[in-house]
């Protein structure tokens, strides 16, 4: 029986875990420093890691609570960071194979400008583009986009539906050989292999096409992540990649078995998605060492940071109203995203967490935890494999360099040494990667 190799992926955000960045061998310019991002690269293709992976919001977190006089932990080191679309060509010059993912919202651009920027990026990088669809869930960004207010959850969802679909309709504008630069005749591209998408619907008017040919993947990756009926629905009709905040094996697998379920129902093979759990390691060369750092990174978290990071996660609720001491209540339907609040009540009540606790959970990163030395962490991640609780992980180490030089360095040659990852690349392509078909 063929042993299953799991993908994994590194989620780089500088400042995730809110203590991490204080530590004596931390680097946490990396926010802003071109060079250190370029190394995190070079070390994750090293790896042979799938991709390295950028999330993006366009605003300060809590900024609107600071203009209304609420500086109570706003200073959050994970409001500071590049725009990463315009990070990734560079990566892609110092790179060769290491696919290449970004995050742009739905709500706040426009799908000829997605579909040309990341069709750019797969030529630039000779095919190993990735783009991350959100709808945005930080209440902070829409002020910078001439709103008032955020756009409602459904009407955000209505327009990622038509996005995506001019997006994808765009990436066919040409046909594979169309463009030929033929000197003998003349010809630079055959006009019958160029299609005008002419898209008019309830959001958006585009003729196309895009101005380059098809690019090396087809289509770039699509990666999504969305725990709300409106998400999981438009994740299985157009996402090849999903990303998951989940914390049991049992809630792993519920929730890969429904994404498949309803892949399968928009007429799509389930093994044409694929499944990737966010995952926190905290490694070490012993589980006591890795304990140890654990610990010491929590301690850095001030309490007032913590509770302070739980609000625009939970749609502006002010986590200072409840008992510290006690689990964390029923919490409102908000306008922001839905994952993020079901995970925190999840949290809370599956660890019997109270809301101080749960706010230093998540003040960690938002994602399971695997704390010990790389066998240990090894040992759970196969355990999620094994069980088809997922695909891989989306591994979002605590800080720069160590923290990257941890997952790279110790963990990754125990899972090739288990031969469940992979010890060379397949191909080129991120699709190659990810096991997916090209378009």
């Amino acid at each position: 029986m063929t042993q299953k190799k799991l993908h994994l992926a590194l989620f780089l955000f500088p400042g995730y875990h809110l203590g991490a960045w204080r530590l004596p061998d931390a680097i946490p310019e990396i926010d802003l420093d071109i060079d250190h991002l370029v190394h995190a690269a070079q070390l994750a293709e090293a790896a042979k890691l799938d991709a390295i992976f950028f999330e993006d919001q366009a605003a300060v977190r809590r900024s609107n609570d600071i203009l209304a006089g609420d500086k109570y932990g706003a200073a959050n080191p994970r409001s500071i960071h590049f725009d990463p679309t315009m990070v990734l060509p560079l990566l892609a010059a110092h790179t060769s194979r290491l696919g290449l993912a970004a995050t742009a919202t739905t709500t706040f651009n426009e799908p000829f400008n997605i579909a040309r920027r990341f069709s750019t990026l797969d030529f630039i990088s000779k095919g190993r583009a990735g783009w991350n669809l959100v709808t945005s869930f930080n209440e902070d960004e829409a002020q910078n986009y001439g709103l008032d207010a955020h756009v409602g959850h459904a009407d955000r969802y209505g327009r990622a539906e038509e996005f995506v679909d001019v997006v994808n309709g765009l990436w066919e504008s040409w046909d594979e050989d169309a463009i030929t630069r033929d000197k003998q005749s003349g010809v630079y591209f055959d006009v019958d292999k160029m299609h005008f998408l002419q898209h008019q619907g309830t959001h958006f008017k585009v003729r196309g096409p895009l101005p380059m040919g098809r690019s090396p993947q087809g289509r770039p990756v699509i990666f999504q992540a969305g725990a709300s009926e409106p998400g999981r629905a438009l994740a299985a009709r157009t996402a090849d990649v999903v990303f998951t905040l989940q914390s049991t094996i049992e809630g792993g697998r519920a929730f890969r078995d429904d994404i498949r379920r309803r892949a399968q129902e928009f007429g799509r093979s389930p093994d044409s998605i694929k499944i990737l759990v966010g995952l926190t390691p905290i490694i070490a060369e012993t589980d006591q060492k890795a304990r140890e750092l654990a610990d010491q990174m929590l301690a850095l978290i001030p309490d007032d940071i913590a509770l302070s990071n739980l609000k625009p996660l939970a749609g502006g609720v002010d986590f200072r109203q409840f008992d510290l001491n006690e689990l964390v209540p029923e919490l409102p339907e908000s306008n922001a995203g839905k994952s993020h609040r079901d995970a925190i009540m999840a949290i809370s009540r599956d660890k019997n967490l109270s809301v101080l606790e749960t706010a230093r959970y998540f003040a960690e990163g938002s994602y399971l935890k695997a704390i010990g030395s790389p066998a240990t962490v090894a040992d759970q991640m196969q355990a999620w494999l094994d069980a088809d609780a997922c695909d891989g992980f989306l591994a979002v180490p605590t800080h720069f360099p160590t923290g990257v030089e941890a997952l790279t360095g110790l963990l990754v040659p125990e899972l090739q040494r288990r031969g469940i990852f992979r010890t060379e690349y397949e191909g080129t392509h991120l699709r190659d990667h990810l096991g997916l078909n090209k378009y």
